[in-house]
């Protein structure tokens, strides 16, 4: 299950960091867009999403350590996000109420993803 985690969140990953160097609603620079992305953070996510498929792919054992990793990363950017008095992270970039939500949600999903057990694995004498 973690190499399935690691391979969709790394698409959508790669395609949100393209996405937000075009100006659009959802994501960007643009006045009223639902999260703010700058290019700092675009590079972020480019560099999530490729981490993700290069283990997705590359080592699908280490899928679930890099999405702990990931979750626990995404949800101490959450806390910091929701305790940010400029609305930075750590100065590095932008965020928003949004943005910050959706951290924490992505960071308990990420950690979900690397402790579940697949069927496979629990067929394997991991399970009952």
């Amino acid at each position: 299950m973690a190499k399935k985690f690691a391979t969709v969140f790394g698409w959508i990953f790669v395609i949100l960091g393209i996405l937000g160097f075009f100006s659009n609603p959802v994501i960007g620079e643009a006045p009223g867009a639902w999260l703010m992305a700058g290019t700092a953070h675009n590079v972020v996510h480019l560099i999530t999403g490729v981490i993700f498929l290069w283990v997705a792919y590359g080592s699908p054992m280490k899928s679930a350590g890099m999405l702990k990793l990931f979750g626990v990363i995404y949800l101490l950017v959450a806390i910091i996000g929701f305790f940010s008095s400029t609305g930075s992270i750590l100065g590095l970039f932008m965020v928003n109420g949004a943005d910050n939500w959706l951290h924490l949600v992505l960071g308990i999903i990420f950690l979900w993803g690397g402790m579940s057990k697949s069927s496979s694995a629990m067929n394997m004498g991991g399970g009952m």
